[in-house]
């Protein structure tokens, strides 16, 4: 009997070890007993915003697709996430949750990720657009250099217009909404500096209805093209195909779905070879402290042409030389 007991006292002691090896395995940025990244973003705007959010949430399907599946890496989003005090609040939690990566999707998230990272230092966070990792190990800063494509679209942008007349529709003037403005007007002027660029800053990112008026206002003062950044601009497109006959570049994801017969060519930002990155870096054992941009020399940024819009040669020849010269670097784009 007494041997019996002894045996208990082993074997219940053996379960403990194991359920505490277990245990271990789930605490935050360890998903190693499982072999499954596990990675969550949070986001400003919807998933099929059209622009950022998307972009980015496309990027991580690719490689969720890439790697094998959803066997291979677990995806997790928070999606409208507009008010920086519930984004923070949804950062704390994924992490506390155990993901591997936390990634914040939008500038705004800076001081919460800075704040939050430093309680989960096995947790990876990253976070954009911007380039501060504020120096922490565990936090990877990524930006796109936005102002490459807008360099492209202007010049695309002034070989079109008819009226010299283009009508700018922006959030607020910050980060790549800016860079991506600021690279327009180059290109523009840099075809003809006689082009008149008008902008309109609504003050918003996500009010659909200021960017649509903004963009009727440039369209009746004689706007024959349009452009702009952020989700709202779901708008100012609706005001161009509501005209029928003003083009549109866009910027962040594709955008030809909106308006098939007016949008002319879209940035692109392809943020899935950095995700990977992130990821091998991560299992090799570094978990931030680097930063990202995206440019067209990476391939990060690309242009993409709608093939059911007609561009005549010569003006896709001039887009297509743009690029080339941006990834060779004889054109300098400054934001």
């Amino acid at each position: 009997m007494k041997t019996n007991r002894s045996l208990m006292v082993v074997l219940s002691f053996l379960l403990a070890v194991a359920l505490l090896i277990s245990a271990c395995g789930a605490l935050p940025g360890g998903s190693a007993s499982s072999g499954k990244v596990r990675i969550a973003v949070i986001m400003p705007s919807a998933t099929t915003d059209m622009a950022f959010s998307q972009s980015m949430y496309t990027a991580l399907l690719s490689v969720q697709k890439d790697m094998g599946g959803e066997s291979a890496m677990e995806i997790k989003y928070s999606e409208n996430m507009f008010k920086v005090p519930d984004a923070a609040a949804a950062i704390r939690d994924y992490a506390s949750q155990g993901f591997d990566i936390v990634i914040a999707h939008g500038s705004q998230y800076g001081a919460s990720v800075e704040e939050v990272a430093k309680d989960f230092p096995k947790t990876t966070f990253a976070w954009g657009t911007d380039v501060n990792t504020f120096g922490q190990p565990n936090i990877y800063a990524y930006t796109a250099s936005a102002e490459q494509g807008g360099y492209v679209n202007g010049i695309l942008a002034a070989m079109l217009t008819k009226s010299k007349q283009i009508g700018v529709t922006g959030p607020v003037e910050v980060g790549d909404a800016k860079t991506y403005i600021d690279g327009f007007v180059q290109g523009v002027a840099a075809v003809d500096a006689g082009i008149q660029v008008n902008k309109t800053w609504t003050g918003s990112f996500s009010d659909v209805a200021l960017m649509t008026e903004a963009a009727k206002t440039h369209i009746a003062a004689g706007a024959d093209i349009l452009t702009g950044s952020s989700q709202s601009v779901v708008g100012s497109i609706g005001a161009a195909k509501d005209n029928g006959k003003v083009l549109w570049f866009g910027t962040q994801s594709e955008q030809t779905s909106l308006a098939p017969a007016l949008v002319v060519a879209s940035q692109v930002y392809d943020w899935a070879p950095m995700l990977k990155d992130i990821i091998a870096s991560r299992t090799a054992g570094t978990l931030g402290g680097k930063t990202y941009i995206l440019n067209f020399k990476n391939d990060g940024l690309k242009i993409y042409y709608n093939s059911g819009y007609t561009l005549p040669a010569d003006v896709k020849a001039a887009g297509d030389k743009a690029i080339a010269d941006i990834k060779a670097g004889t054109v300098n784009v400054n934001p």
